[in-house]
């Protein structure tokens, strides 16, 4: 994602200790500056000045709960793959607009290989995913076709990226 400035660093060229506050921010996006200041061992003053550079500089994006999905009826995770009549500009448009507009979708990926997008999808139970798919999914105009993989054990689950 394109950052406000065009100072852009890749991590190669970033201090160590700007790396571990990115790692352990990545852990804990509540950690107190305090905290973070002496696991990495500046002033807080110092701290602070680090991580609203990061900031700026776009390595960190934002904030966020991690919620679970069990006890707000999203427990059945599934990923469709979608593939469309025909490959254009105005298809990939209407597709990728139709999808941001559907809450059940987490995450949509246009790919390269035997189908066009993959969806990453969260609904309560089968019976959800029946309507998603023939109610919702399957009523955006171009899509030729639909195979989906519902998970049935969740293996690794992290949003972490190694640092």
């Amino acid at each position: 994602m394109p950052t406000k400035h065009n100072n852009i660093r890749p991590l190669a060229n970033i201090h160590l200790t700007d790396q571990k506050i990115l790692r352990l921010l990545q852990r804990d996006g509540r950690m107190t500056n305090a905290a973070l200041a002496d696991a990495v061992g500046l002033s807080a003053a110092a701290c602070l000045e680090r991580v609203r550079r990061l900031k700026e500089d776009g390595f960190i994006r934002g904030y966020r709960a991690v919620l679970a999905p069990e006890l707000l009826e999203r427990a059945l995770l599934i990923y469709v793959e979608v593939t469309l009549d025909r490959i254009s500009r105005d298809g990939f448009a209407t597709f990728a607009e139709a999808i941001r507009r559907l809450p059940d979708v987490l995450e949509c990926h246009m790919v390269a290989g035997g189908f066009d997008y993959l969806i990453k999808a969260r609904v309560k139970d089968m019976e959800a995913y029946r309507a998603f798919l023939g109610d919702t999914l399957l009523k955006i105009p171009g899509i030729r076709g639909t195979h989906t993989y519902v998970v049935m054990e969740e293996v690794k689950d992290t949003d972490e990226l190694p640092v």
